[in-house]
């Protein structure tokens, strides 16, 4: 893991570089159970791999992905699944604990 330079400000997009570091770290936030943090958890992930890319691998507009993963953004089921398959994620769902 990298360590988290103390000379600049710290972005998370550094630490997204391998797809097990980017379904932790969406892991991580799902637990939390904040639908607004993981919107955003969504949006920095799809920032680390382009989002040109990414909107085009799930079939939309960027402006589209920005407004649905953006502040006020509230995504339909069918953008989540595309984005996460267009990050090469899917979403899984296990017993609570």
């Amino acid at each position: 893991m990298k360590k988290i330079p103390r000379d600049k400000p710290f972005d998370i997009q550094e630490f997204l570089t391998t797809p097990e570091d980017r379904a932790g770290f969406l892991e991580a936030v799902a637990e939390i159970n904040d639908p607004g943090l993981l919107r955003s958890a969504i949006l920095e992930v799809a920032r680390a791999q382009g989002v040109a890319d990414v909107a085009r691998r799930a079939g939309l507009g960027q402006k589209t992905l920005f407004k649905s993963l953006g502040e006020n953004g509230n995504p339909t089921l069918d953008t989540v699944t595309r984005v996460l398959g267009a990050l090469n994620l899917r979403l899984e769902i296990r017993p609570a604990s």
